[in-house]
């Protein structure tokens, strides 16, 4: 019974982690503390801490316990108007990006991906991006025809699609951002080096120019113990003078 037990611990330990739950000190519960608000014993608190370690996500100081390793977890903050990328979230946290391209062909586009570019023939590029050592996410990136000769392998890499296009000469008004939770796939699970079926984080961008030409399209799969995406909202539907068109108050 102790690894249902200690998978169980661990899946909300790392919830909270994700959260950020941990972010002002960083150190977690004692293992005595976590077995008595669990109600489990010493050994599978600790085999819960084991599995988070070998995930690269926290670690054992000697006579001071377990804390979270600085960029176990990174969250974004995201407000209407503004637009920032995980690697703004990254920096600032103090840990390295790196961006490994796994997949760089020029192939027609699945319908969907058609459909908001409105074109089929595009450049698509697969990368994994490391927070440190560690998988934080796979981006699949689709560029039109007309605006991918710019964007070489390398580029891809470094500095990135997107900021490739920029430093062409392409500047994006508007990005249009779509996010849903969902489960790593058998492709894509092994390049996060998880189990297939592992929650993450899809998010959809897709950039325009400013006569609403789609210039690029990227999907990120992150790892949902990994990154979050935070909103501050103010005032309250029903309270101010004027509120936005089909605003309501949440029941």
């Amino acid at each position: 019974m102790t690894g249902p037990r200690f998978l169980r611990l661990a899946a909300e330990l790392r919830e909270r982690i994700s959260l950020g739950d941990y972010a002002a000190s960083g150190g977690l519960e004692s293992e005595a503390e976590l077995g008595r608000r669990h109600d489990v014993s010493r050994v599978t608190v600790r085999r819960a801490l084991e599995q988070l370690r070998d995930e690269g996500l926290i670690a054992a100081r000697r006579g001071s316990g377990w804390f979270v390793i600085s960029g176990a977890s990174f969250g974004q903050s995201i407000a209407l108007g503004s637009f920032q990328h995980a690697g703004s979230a990254v920096s600032e946290a103090g840990v390295p990006l790196i961006r490994r391209v796994s997949g760089y062909e020029y192939r027609p586009a699945p319908a969907d991906v058609a459909r908001l570019l409105g074109q089929v023939e595009t450049l698509r590029v697969q990368a994994v991006r490391f927070a440190g050592s560690h998988p934080l996410d796979v981006v699949t990136e689709w560029v039109p025809l007309e605006f991918a000769a710019p964007v070489s392998r390398a580029d891809a890499e470094d500095p990135g699609v997107w900021e490739t296009l920029r430093r062409n000469g392409h500047d994006i008004d508007v990005v249009r951002q779509s996010i849903a939770a969902t489960a790593a796939s058998a492709t894509v699970a092994p390049l996060l080096d998880v189990a297939e079926g592992t929650p993450v984080l899809l998010v959809r961008r897709l950039a325009l120019l400013a006569d609403s030409r789609p210039l690029a399209l990227s999907e990120h799969r992150y790892l949902g113990h990994r990154f979050r995406l935070d909103v501050e909202f103010r005032g309250w539907p029903g309270t101010a003078a004027t509120d936005p068109p089909g605003m309501t108050p949440i029941a």
